[in-house]
């Protein structure tokens, strides 16, 4: 069986988001980046499906033939990448949690948009475009920096139980 380069691509990737997620981790708090990876995985796997159910995104080369979204994307990488926003926006005010959103999501969306325009790893449709990318990936990173500003919130109001 000939191996292509979407296919190398995607092993490598795999590679290096496990890597990845394993030294992350380690950092604390792990219970949050936890929290994070599992949140983020969930949105992303059903806004993905959505946007492939719709027809929006096709994923013509996948190490997954079961899957019909980017299972690497949707349930490691981009978690990864959101566990490391979180904790690159873990101290900052909200003029800089919207200024490192764009960090991450900007570079990410121009990565995403070479990968349609030169590889088989995702195809664009019926009106999908760099916009929307863009869009979607600032919105899910501030989602999940409020889902864990809301649980650190839940966490700090607990009151004490007596011993």
């Amino acid at each position: 069986m000939k191996l292509t380069f979407e296919k190398n691509f995607l092993r490598f990737l795999l590679i290096f988001g496990v890597l990845t997620f394993i030294n992350l981790i380690r950092k604390p708090p792990t219970k949050d980046w936890l929290l994070i990876f599992l949140f983020k995985g969930y949105i992303s796997s059903i806004l993905d499906k959505i946007a492939v159910t719709k027809d929006r995104l096709v994923y013509p080369v996948s190490l997954f033939k079961w899957f019909d979204i980017s299972f690497i994307f949707d349930y490691l990488l981009f978690p990864v990448a959101c566990i490391y926003y979180n904790q690159a926006t873990k101290v900052s005010n909200k003029v800089m949690i919207v200024v490192k959103t764009l960090y991450f999501s900007i570079p990410m969306t121009l990565v995403e948009y070479l990968l349609e325009q030169h590889t088989k790893l995702i195809k664009f449709k019926k009106g999908w475009n760099i916009y929307f990318s863009f869009f979607t990936l600032t919105l899910t990173f501030l989602l999940s920096r409020m889902f864990i500003a809301a649980v650190r919130k839940s966490d700090n109001s607990r009151i004490p139980e007596n011993s």
